[in-house]
């Protein structure tokens, strides 16, 4: 290929011009774009219902399993912060469309995995392409939509990946069901052809890109050992005794990174720079206090979401199709109250709908970890889970938000999906060591859903110390959104 052949490469090309004359499509730009969200979020929940399948296919323990899911986290916990800024300079649709090739390329790969090794490294790369997909969802709704709606429109976004990171085990039992583990990587490519072809026509060209700023990759490289350090820790503790080489090295590298992490951003503060972790956004205790309390909420979801089908699969009896369906009592309940939760937060502001919302998972969980397992009680539990998650999280992110300087919404933006991606990680390891801990069985799925019970206390407590937010409507809600560009 000739160098304008690969530089033709590099430019994004416009939406046809009819779709540019359209009066909805602003709405087109949010459909394309909850599409990847929705993949992106599917993908990192999917492989819950796949892992018992993959644990007998390869003939592994529970811990080396549920790294096909902790590898994918980890990686979007690492890119999606770099990949946004990125996309800020070399532009946002261009990057997008490439991430779902990267997507689904690495999808197809997974599917033909020949082991688990090979199996964990494809997910990196999947995890990279949907971090070039969830990296620029938010910034192409904030710019496309209209003065007013730009809520409306990352309220739609909100809910697609809600939907997705709750409808994964649901599909991925049918899918197992259907045709194997296997077939649960592989029906991403025609979902990614559409994906692709979406974003060539629907979404606009980007416009007033920035010059690529100066990215702290010494702190990734010491965020990067701090977060696998203290997984590996908990994903192995749950083999005999800590007193071991493969506990003890892993707490010491995540600790040493840690401190040294520590270290680094403060001598980067003290020269002006700005360092990888936005401390000046932690120094304000309400924005803290609610990514505290997101963090916590994703664990807690994805807790339940990754340890319920061992529990009915094994204690249980029930076939990977049932359990998928069953789990999707709670996606429904989610897509239930989140209008509600949003309605509530506009009138009332954010901490009532985050804090009754939490109080329902709480008691969600108590139920199971109280409650003698039955059907009845798991199915129940999901349903309350559900109204308290879809409650929760629309007005927890708009708490994060508005707690952010409109000049640093890019930042907080990052931080949040970045929290997201660490938050589900923490449900794998924290629910798989308890499960094990325990002894597996009824017991096992007791005491996790009673950890993650007591975790979500925690997080009633993280939300009624954080403040109250207003939010803002209007010509308020652009002018703090929409401070960055515009698109054609």
């Amino acid at each position: 290929m000739t160098n304008a052949g690969w530089q033709r490469l590099l430019v994004e090309p416009p939406r046809p011009e009819r779709v540019r004359a359209l009066t909805n499509a602003h709405w087109l730009v949010v459909a394309s774009v909850c599409v990847g969200a929705f993949m992106g979020q599917l993908d990192a929940s999917i492989v819950t219902l796949a892992t018992p399948a993959l644990q007998e296919h390869f003939n592994i323990s529970l811990a080396a399993a549920s790294w096909v899911a902790l590898s994918y986290l980890l990686t979007l916990v690492a890119a999606v912060v770099p990949i946004g800024r990125l996309a800020d300079a070399v532009g946002r649709k261009m990057l997008y469309i490439y991430g779902f090739g990267v997507f689904t390329l690495a999808s197809v790969g997974c599917a033909l995995a020949p082991s688990i090794a090979a199996l964990d490294a494809l997910r990196v790369v999947q995890a990279i392409g949907a971090a070039m997909l969830q990296a620029n969802s938010v910034a192409l709704i904030r710019l496309a939509m209209p003065p007013g709606q730009v809520g409306r429109g990352i309220g739609v976004q909100a809910v697609a990946q809600a939907l997705g990171l709750a409808l994964g085990p649901t599909i991925g039992g049918l899918l197992v069901h259907l045709g194997g583990w296997r077939l649960v990587f592989l029906v991403n490519a025609p979902v990614g052809v559409v994906g692709i072809a979406a974003g060539l026509v629907f979404l606009p060209r980007s416009r007033q890109l920035r010059q690529i700023e100066r990215m702290d990759y010494r702190g990734l490289l010491l965020f990067i050992p701090v977060v696998v350090g203290a997984l590996l820790t908990l994903t192995d503790a749950q083999h005999g005794s800590l007193l071991r080489a493969t506990i003890i090295v892993p707490f010491v590298v995540a600790l040493a990174a840690g401190l040294t992490l520590h270290w680094h951003t403060r001598a980067l503060l003290r020269r002006g720079a700005e360092p990888l972790l936005p401390v000046d956004l932690f120094a304000r205790h309400d924005f803290s206090r609610a990514i505290f309390a997101g963090l916590l909420s994703y664990l807690i979801l994805f807790g339940m979401l990754f340890i319920t089908p061992f529990e009915m699969e094994r204690s249980l009896g029930w076939r990977p199709d049932s359990t998928g369906l069953l789990l999707t009592i709670l996606p429904a309940c989610i897509a239930v109250s989140t209008p509600f939760a949003g309605r509530l937060a506009d009138a009332r502001g954010t901490r009532l709908p985050t804090a009754i919302g939490m109080l329902l998972a709480t008691a969600g969980f108590a139920i199971v970890a109280a409650a003698p397992a039955s059907v009845a009680m798991v199915a129940v539990a999901l349903a309350i889970v559900g109204f308290g998650s879809g409650m929760f999280t629309p007005a927890n992110n708009a708490a994060i938000m508005t707690s952010a300087p409109a000049a640093r919404a890019s930042v907080a933006g990052g931080v949040l999906n970045m929290t997201r991606a660490f938050g589900t990680a923490l449900g794998v390891a924290i629910t798989s060591l308890a499960y094990s801990t325990a002894g597996a069985g009824s017991t096992g799925y007791r005491v996790a859903t009673g950890c993650l019970a007591a975790l979500a206390v925690l997080a009633v407590v993280a939300v009624l110390a954080a403040g109250q937010h207003a939010l803002p409507t209007g010509d308020e809600s652009e002018s703090a959104t929409l401070h960055g560009g515009g698109f054609a």
